[in-house]
């Protein structure tokens, strides 16, 4: 199947789009009916174009059927979605998503030698082109764990210096690049932290063209974690990225903020909060109703205050 069946977009289009406007197109992840819900109902609420995030366990965890399913149920504005393989490992698999309707995917090479991850980005693009599809590629190395396929230990900064020679040489559509940002809760050790905006800004200098994107760029709301340790959770020392922060750096090139564990958490409190105010619900459409309800709002929080990309459909 090809995404048009779907009423998809590819990513391309709507990035170069964001880069010509300066603001940021939202990349958010979602596992089921519900966060798929949550998702574009708050893309509907505030008329923003959307990329819909699959990671490859996620893929996994919902099967191909039930997930272009789903797709082909939504009800959404044509041409102003996208769905998106978050960190695809292999050629096989980002082939295999094509093939089965996504829009867009991304090879995660960066754990690889530059050499082959230049050879396997070709590769892909080659591949994916031929179908109107775009590809995301990346350099550099982001700490921490986004999920049990994708994490690591160190941070590698994107070296400016190679960003142009990548660029041409794979034929990518954007680049995912390493400026401060992390995987997972606890992306900083101390609130000073910042994202190394000289980096960012040398890269951009030397790829005007390319969109580029920041992956584990999470706020963490703190109003999220107080309530998941209020209703029985346990979650201490998370911070994320200010927005302050990230409001800037879409100022700086960035087209594409990749958010997960916002969501994550906007879900999980609301969950806890319904398990611990009504001891006795069993039926899972009172709580996850509810979970999908927080989720939204924390969608359109992430679109109206950080993105930018209210009306922008």
């Amino acid at each position: 199947m090809h995404y048009s069946d779907f009423g998809l977009t590819n990513t391309k289009k709507l990035l170069m789009r964001a880069l010509r406007g300066k603001y940021a197109v939202p990349a958010f992840n979602f596992y089921n009916m519900e966060t798929l819900k949550a998702i574009l109902t708050a893309a509907e609420q505030t008329n923003s174009p959307i990329i819909l995030a699959v990671s490859e366990s996620a893929l996994q965890y919902m099967g191909d059927d039930i997930l272009m399913g789903m797709i082909r149920g939504a009800k959404y504005k044509k041409n102003q979605v996208a769905l998106h393989l978050d960190h695809g490992h292999s050629f096989d698999s980002c082939k295999h998503a094509i093939d089965i309707g996504f829009s867009s995917v991304m090879f995660d090479g960066s754990a690889l030698p530059l050499s082959e991850n230049i050879k396997i980005s070709k590769k892909i693009a080659d591949y994916a082109h031929k179908y109107d599809v775009s590809v995301e590629t990346e350099l550099g190395v982001l700490a921490g764990i986004e999920d049990e396929l994708t994490y690591a230990d160190s941070h590698l900064y994107t070296d400016p210096n190679i960003v142009a020679n990548f660029a041409k040489r794979t034929n990518t559509d954007s680049l995912a690049i390493a400026v401060g940002t992390s995987h997972g809760l606890y992306k900083r050790k101390s609130d000073s932290d910042k994202l190394r905006f000289d980096i960012l800004q040398k890269i951009a200098h030397n790829i005007p063209n390319t969109p580029l994107v920041l992956h584990g760029a999470s706020s963490i709301p703190q109003k999220y974690i107080n309530d998941i340790n209020k209703f029985g959770g346990k979650l201490n020392n998370a911070r994320g990225i200010n927005a302050s922060q990230l409001k800037r750096a879409i100022s700086m090139h960035i087209t594409k903020i990749n958010v997960d564990s916002d969501l994550r958490l906007a879900f999980t409190a609301g969950i806890r909060e319904q398990f611990y105010k009504n001891k006795n619900i069993t039926n899972p459409r009172q709580y996850l109703d509810f979970a999908m309800y927080k989720m939204t709002k924390q969608c359109i929080d992430e679109i109206k205050n950080i993105m930018s990309s209210t009306n922008k459909a």
